[in-house]
């Protein structure tokens, strides 16, 4: 064999995934390295795509021709689209995931990906020359040498695990720690850090009383993740709702004294929006609840995921606390809830490409870099990839601004604020979040899987398609009229005002209580016009709607963003030697140095930096 690469990525989770795909479709001979070839994209804890802000990000990645989204699809066992209640820029698609499908169909792709070959080791050193990277070496000796390495390793760096006074080395249940990587890595003076994480409970279903639950069933929708999904073929299941109580806490508290957040085995840094069982109780101690979300692992499984129940305390408290849930009076379990301990690199040493600062052509995407979750890992590893494939033939780099992607809002937080905790996207993030919805992700992104060669043909019809049905329809609520007898009737209904002459359909829509779909049904003319595009075309209406609803907050975020752009297209980086400039304030200097911002733009969001260091660089460049 020749173990001589373009591209070698060193992790095979989500952000390895779709790094190593990207890279090999791009044309880079590529090289995944993972240490267990049936893991591939495992879903370490919720077995489930998706969320607030996730699920926007999962598009992107579909847009960017990227695999998540159609692997979703693929494996899907419940879909919804959440936030429907309020505005189209909080809607967020989530699917619950068949877990063991979820896999092979992940491996089946990379399999069948040409330029991409699987290695199953694990790589315990990078070999660097003269400030690049140069290949990695594996516990079994085997030496690889490549243009780009990616490091996507999870949590797997140095892994321990804890379930109450006990602790267990590994990255995760039964599978164990990278070791020696980190050390290599830091090496050559890149910063480590320590994270945690936690995961709760696995449950046989044959032990639950579901009488005793809510069931909580999904959205029967054809809605889907990706553009170019044609359906879903999984049968939809249920998920269950259930509540903590008092008894319940009683025992968890009498347990806190073994707990390695509580007993001082555990000083790293923990998510602050996934908290676990223990974290609430003592947050939230005024609380008798805490809500329960029983899900599937699968269709062809027993095995249930407790959701709000991530937990380290010892095991028999946590059985023990859980029979306290009348549906789960007889509970029997497959193993327990742990936390997780380990390495990650500060990303404010990373450029908006993810490649290091300091080592040349190396790059890092997902859990090392402070982050939690699938959906960000595969964007960040999607945005490597393309980088590192970019970079073998010399060609310019790929980044992602703040109104382009929340991909780009992901990237710029890491690269330019750093973390403090577990990163975890939020809509509250990105400042244009108007601009970058669910329904438009296509529209934004897909250009650029088209000039890197990572859009189908396929996928460019479909997008081309979209476009163009969709400015008909808006054009054709610009011109067709209804009058007031047609429609009155059903305004007075929906508690709007009536029409005193004939109105254009796109005025109509912008009244909130007006969609298109109740339009048609209650006026005639308008069906003949638009039932076929209702029936056929639901998410182009639904986009249609949405830009003509929202046109005016779209508009204005479109003119913040322009003139954002303008010190995002101001070049600094190398410019200053900023220790020297005794006119901007001393955290300004220091933090403006350890960064390099690489635009002036990029330099306003630092933390520290203050809008009158801003100005003061401003009339610096100006001389």
């Amino acid at each position: 064999m020749n173990f001589s690469y373009d591209v070698i990525v060193v992790g095979a989770g989500h952000a390895g995934c779709e790094a190593a795909s990207a890279a090999a479709r791009m044309g880079a001979k590529t090289c995944l390295i993972t240490m267990d070839m049936n893991k591939i994209a495992q879903m370490s804890c919720n077995p489930a795509v998706g969320g607030i802000a996730k699920g926007q990000i999962v598009r992107e990645v579909d847009a960017l021709g990227g695999q998540m989204g159609l692997v979703t699809d693929a494996t899907a066992i419940q879909f919804k689209m959440l936030n429907r209640s309020k505005g189209p820029a909080m809607w967020s698609p989530r699917a619950q995931c068949d877990r063991a499908k979820f896999i092979t169909t992940w491996r089946k792709t990379l399999e069948n990906t040409e330029n991409l070959h699987i290695w199953q080791d694990q790589v315990c050193e990078i070999t660097v020359k003269n400030g690049e990277v140069t290949g990695v070496t594996t516990i079994w000796g085997a030496t690889f040498t490549a243009h780009s390495v990616i490091i996507t390793a999870g949590t797997f760096l140095n892994g321990l695990m804890h379930i109450g006074r006990r602790m267990v080395e590994g990255g995760r249940c039964a599978e164990p720690a990278a070791k020696g990587l980190t050390e290599s890595i830091t090496a050559h003076g890149i910063r480590t850090m320590r994270m945690k994480t936690g995961t709760p409970v696995r449950i046989d279903k044959r032990s639950v009383h579901f009488d005793l639950m809510e069931t909580d069933y999904g959205e029967d929708t054809t809605q889907r993740f990706s553009f170019v999904s044609s359906e879903r073929p999984l049968p939809q299941l249920p998920c269950w709702t259930t509540n903590t109580n008092a008894e319940v806490h009683e025992v968890l508290r009498s347990g806190l004294k073994d707990s390695p957040l509580y007993n001082g085995q555990i000083q790293s840094i923990g998510p602050r929006y996934c908290p676990s069982i223990e974290t609430k109780l003592v947050t939230f101690a005024e609380r008798n609840q805490h809500p329960l979300f029983l899900e599937p692992e699968g269709v062809d499984t027993n095995e249930l995921y407790l959701n709000g129940f991530s937990s380290s305390l010892p095991m028999d408290i946590q059985i023990a606390a859980l029979k306290k849930i009348p549906c789960f009076k007889d509970i029997v379990i497959y193993r327990p809830g742990y936390a997780i301990e380990y390495d990650f690199f500060d990303p404010t040493q990373l450029s908006h490409t993810l490649e290091s600062k300091i080592v040349k052509n190396l790059y890092f995407a997902g859990q090392v870099n402070g982050t939690t979750g699938y959906e960000e890992a595969a964007g960040q590893g999607l945005v490597a990839g393309i980088n590192a494939a970019l970079s073998c033939n010399g060609k310019e780099t790929f980044t992602l601004r703040r109104d382009e992607a929340y991909i780009g809002v992901l990237i710029d937080d890491l690269v330019t604020k750093g973390v403090d905790e577990p990163y975890r996207m939020f809509t509250s993030r990105a400042e244009y979040r108007i601009l970058l919805r669910q329904d438009n992700a296509d529209s934004r992104l897909t250009p650029y899987a088209e000039k890197y060669g990572l859009a189908t043909a396929e996928r460019i019809h479909r997008k081309n398609f979209k476009e163009e049905k969709l400015n008909d329809l808006i054009e054709l609520c610009k011109n067709v009229s209804v009058k007031p007898n047609e429609i009155n009737a059903f305004l007075t209904e929906k508690g709007t005002s009536e029409l005193k002459g004939s109105s254009k359909v796109y005025e109509l829509l912008t009244r909130p209580q007006i969609t298109l779909e109740e339009l048609c049904e209650n006026v005639p003319s308008l069906k003949t016009k638009f039932g076929e595009i209702i029936k056929n075309d639901k998410e182009i209406m639904d986009c249609a709607e949405i830009e003509i609803k929202y046109s005016g907050y779209i508009h204005r975020e479109k003119e913040m963003a322009e003139k954002m752009q303008r010190l995002e297209n101001i070049k600094i980086k190398n410019r200053f030697n900023y220790q020297d400039l005794k006119e901007i304030s001393t955290e300004g200097r220091q933090k403006l140095s350890a960064i390099n911002p690489e635009t002036l733009g990029q330099a306003s969001r630092i933390p520290g930096v203050s809008p009158s260091d801003i100005s003061v660089l401003l009339i610096l460049l100006g001389r």
